[in-house]
């Protein structure tokens, strides 16, 4: 037992102080040491990151099928030199998996919260600039000032609370993350809609009026809106993989790629989420 938390403290040897409130710019933080000695990451009591000692280990079901749909839409012949934006960094659980499956990938995540930004850092040794670099801005801000077709891959994670800012959500956001990507780039966003709202069908119109082609990672209870759940909303100007679906069984969760006519009938559904 001595040996086992000898090996976990070491895997994180930075960590900040176990189980009490530290202050950042946005609230509080709180980290909690799992029994496999991986990390959750709480910001103001709601869970925003989970860290595992095995960097291309994801605990988060929606960060899995992220990772999963990378591998997916990226062929080798891209894989080196990948240029890849996060919109929300947290703990940086995926940029941290995404560095060590693509080591040459240049990566920026763009974090509201400045000291947040600072610690996880330290705390979880992540790879420093150019591998990994941290921009301490509003990822809407962020997003309207890069310039167009620099990158391959452009991810959504932001929450204010329980939701994603409008400003992230609407029209211009969509066609902006078109505008940032390169030919064959995907954007991929991270929704939780709650049941009866209508916000993924809401997104799914709103990115299906700035890209070519949408799809849906979901777990079917989730799809048919009958319960709140994380799905990864997939889009880009270039064909998507019919091997989605095929890989995503293997996952520990029962998650589908949902089928085109689905995304058509909740594009149809949907409202257009005009600025």
């Amino acid at each position: 037992m001595a040996r086992t938390r000898s090996r976990d403290q070491a895997s994180f040897p930075h960590l900040g102080p176990l189980e009490v409130p530290i202050p950042i710019s946005t609230g509080i933080a709180r980290l909690r040491r799992e029994n496999d000695g991986s990390v959750l990451l709480e910001v103001n009591d709601v869970p925003s990151s989970h860290l595992h000692p095995d960097p291309v280990h994801l605990v988060f079901e929606y960060m899995r099928w992220m990772l999963l749909a990378v591998d997916q839409c990226i062929g080798p012949d891209r894989a080196a030199g990948l240029q890849i934006a996060h919109l929300g960094g947290g703990g940086c659980s995926l940029p941290r998996a995404l560095a060590a499956r693509y080591p040459s990938a240049r990566q920026v995540v763009v974090e509201v919260d400045g000291v947040l930004a600072e610690q996880v850092r330290e705390w979880f040794d992540l790879p420093r600039s150019p591998q990994l670099r941290i921009r301490v801005d509003d990822a809407a801000r962020a997003l309207s000032s890069w310039r167009d077709v620099r990158f391959d891959v452009l991810v959504r994670d932001v929450f204010a609370g329980a939701t994603t800012p409008r400003d992230l959500t609407g029209l211009t956001a969509a066609r902006n993350a078109a505008r940032v990507l390169r030919e064959g780039g995907v954007y991929l966003a991270n929704c939780a809609a709650p049941p009866g709202t209508g916000m993924l069908a809401d997104e799914i119109a709103t990115l299906s009026r700035a890209f070519a082609h949408v799809g849906i990672i979901a777990e079917p209870a989730h799809l048919s809106g009958k319960r709140r759940g994380n799905c990864v909303l997939v889009a880009s100007q270039a064909p998507l993989p019919e091997s989605m679906d095929r890989a995503l069984r293997s996952d520990a969760v029962s998650v589908r790629w949902a089928r085109t006519a689905q995304v058509r009938s909740l594009a149809d559904a949907g409202r257009v989420q005009e600025d």
